[in-house]
């Protein structure tokens, strides 16, 4: 009996993979324990957006139960029902809404109501993804597993940047009972480029000069280039200015490959829109030279649906994989008992482009949603 509760508790030293752990956890019903958080740092314990992102996870659930030591350095969840429904949520200003909504990304399908969640903070900084990114990356991957494209949005109602935010940005995601094996080896060739340049608290001129910028570089590569312009003003441009580039790369059998630049902070030194623009063209090119029919961001968010499939075989190609990617296989073994095989994919020899590719496959543990209305 001993042993039997101590497989339905995951322990984990550290504050790393938070998100991570939590996600897993609540969807396998364990119950997580993680201790020595930061205990040797000048300020042990959880960082307030930590905090903030445990917070959101009760509010879209109903019995769970955390429990956080005097010090912080330790704590304890018990996940409950996911309920998801309608929630609103500020988000920690340390963190953009990003880290936030990454981690809903993996568990709103699986949820008993369809998840409506309204997060207010950061919608833009240069450690979390932005909205705008997870929409034309996240968003397409995450429809290959459940096939219900209606009631999935991400959409930013308000821009919020550093340091003081004012941002909102709304998730909406169906629910689903299983989700579906997905064969995905071919990542096709690339047949448009789109983009959004945004802009808030700045003059309108910068989207435009950043658009003009990037295409200097990328009508070399793609004649199908189109970026759009998005400069908010007043109740929309959030708290402090900011601008920044979203590039994107479809190919012929749906795949997105994504990167993205934020201008620094105000306070600090001055960004030129060319020169971000640049930037953010080379790092495009970069994450089109990895390749694969999910770019880095969302490797991780790939093979957390193709564990939770149906107990078939199912496949994707990347490219190189991520640090986070790589812990996330290793949690995935440890907490689902589930074991990828992971194979070399070269490049054909006729067409010698970008980076060695990949190939992971697993057979699902036939994860279903118990919770979901059958009306």
């Amino acid at each position: 009996m001993e042993n039997k509760k101590k497989s339905h508790l995951l322990e984990y030293d550290g504050c790393n993979h938070l998100r991570l752990r939590l996600v897993l956890a609540t969807l396998s019903g364990k119950s997580l324990k993680i201790t020595n958080i930061r205990a040797k740092e000048t300020s042990p314990g959880l960082k307030e957006f930590e905090a903030s992102l445990i917070r959101l996870f009760d509010k879209i659930t109903n019995g769970s139960k955390v429990q956080v030591s005097e010090t912080g350095t330790s704590f304890t969840y018990s996940p409950g029902l996911l309920t998801g429904g309608k929630v609103e949520h500020d988000c920690s200003l340390e963190r953009g809404v990003g880290y936030f909504l990454e981690p809903l990304l993996a568990i709103a399908p699986f949820c008993k109501n369809p998840l409506h969640v309204v997060l207010k903070g950061v919608t833009n900084n240069d450690i979390d993804p932005s909205p705008d990114l997870l929409k034309q990356s996240a968003l397409p991957v995450l429809l290959k597993f459940i096939l219900v494209e209606e009631g999935l949005d991400i959409k930013v109602d308000k821009r919020g940047c550093l340091p003081n935010g004012g941002g909102q940005v709304r998730f909406s995601c169906p629910v689903r009972k299983t989700v579906r094996p997905v064969q995905w080896s071919d990542q096709g060739k690339i047949k448009r480029i789109r983009g959004v340049a945004w802009a808030t608290r700045v003059s309108p001129s910068v989207p435009n000069r950043m658009i003009e910028s990037a295409k200097g570089v990328l009508l070399k590569f793609v004649p199908d280039v189109y970026i759009y312009s998005d400069h908010t003003t007043g109740a929309k441009s959030g708290k402090s200015p900011g601008f920044g580039l979203v590039l994107t790369a479809e190919t012929t059998t749906g795949a997105r490959l994504s990167a993205e630049v934020i201008s620094r902070p105000s306070g600090s030194e001055p960004t030129v829109p060319e020169d971000l623009a640049l930037e953010c063209a080379n790092q495009f090119l970069e994450e089109v030279y990895r390749g694969g029919c999910v770019d880095s961001t969302v490797q991780s968010l790939a093979l957390i649906m193709m564990a939770l499939g149906p107990r078939d075989v199912s496949k994707i190609v990347t490219g190189p994989l991520s640090n986070y990617t790589v812990s996330c296989l290793r949690h995935l073994k440890d907490i689902f008992h589930i074991v990828f095989k992971l194979d070399n994919v070269e490049n054909d020899d006729e067409l010698k482009v970008g980076a060695d590719k990949v190939s992971l496959a697993c057979v699902g543990i036939g994860f279903t949603n118990l919770s979901k209305r059958t009306t």
